[in-house]
């Protein structure tokens, strides 16, 4: 079985779709996909179609629901010509929940948090062009918003938001990889657009504030900086890191070797500066 979460929901068998249109099984089937080949409790499931309110049927709609994927599964398997499997020992029922088995499949967000993983070892070692290269293939997996398809309860909603943060650790690797590369002119048009999709997010601003000191814009640069700082203030109360003001610092001052170092914990949108 192949599943495919980062985007539009796609899970085949044989490469046969089996997700169901209906929003209800589509959101149950969304909920084993991110889980796939572990348990997920009955109780989580119920959880996720309707929250802290369920009806009294709850369970034995969960029920009808498994069984409508499982008539898919079944339909994909007799397609494919796969006589020896059955679909209940695809999507297993286990005591207190279900499982999705994928029989040794591919699952883009296993392959996102392999290829990122081989890019932040890349980082560590100081290969910042095999960096770059290993967090673009991480980040080409994804076609869109996670399960933008996908009616999203509060389970899947902090599945999402996990994976969108695993995303950013990797692009804001890439950048720093790019940066140490000295492509900084290259990445201002992407910066442009990324700070103003994530205005509180210091990492991005700390990157932003360096390819346009190093492009000749510093005005432009502490700008960025004064900008981020009234957001933060404004909407958190909170001053910049002592990490954004030491690089503020620097630029202000035109220190000639102002860099910048980020780690795979910076998707939290924390910088560390360096000087030199």
């Amino acid at each position: 079985m192949d599943i495919e979460v980062l985007g539009s929901l796609a899970v085949r068998e044989h490469g046969i779709s089996i997700a169901p249109t209906a929003p209800k099984p589509r959101q149950v089937l969304a909920l084993l996909a991110l889980n796939a080949d572990h348990v997920v409790p009955v109780s989580t499931l119920i959880e996720e179609l309707w929250d802290e309110n369920p009806p009294r049927s709850a369970r034995t709609t969960m029920q009808t629901y498994i069984l409508q994927l499982r008539d898919l599964i079944g339909e994909a398997l007799l397609r494919g010509g796969d006589e020896q499997a059955k679909a209940k020992d695809i999507l297993v029922t286990l005591p207190g929940g279900y499982r999705l088995q994928t029989r040794g499949g591919t699952i883009d967000y296993q392959e996102l948090e392999r290829r990122a993983g081989a890019g932040y070892r890349a980082m560590d070692a100081e290969d910042y062009a095999g960096a770059a290269k290993k967090l673009r293939d991480a980040l080409a997996l994804w076609t869109g918003t996670a399960l933008a398809d996908v009616q999203a309860g509060s389970q899947i909603t902090l599945e999402v938001s996990r994976l969108e943060e695993t995303r950013l650790c990797a692009l804001d690797q890439r950048i720093e990889a790019d940066l140490r590369l000295g492509h900084h002119r290259g990445l201002l048009s992407e910066l442009t657009v990324l700070v103003k999709k994530y205005p509180m997010h210091e990492s991005l601003h700390g990157q932003f504030m360096l390819a346009l000191y190093r492009s000749g814009r510093r005005g432009e640069a502490l700008n960025i900086y004064q900008h981020l700082r009234t957001t933060l203030v404004r909407e958190l109360g909170l001053e910049p890191s002592a990490a954004l003001g030491k690089l503020q610092r620097s630029i202000l001052m035109a220190h000639p070797d102002v860099g910048v170092t980020t780690g795979p914990e910076s998707g939290s949108g924390r910088l560390v500066a360096r000087v030199g």
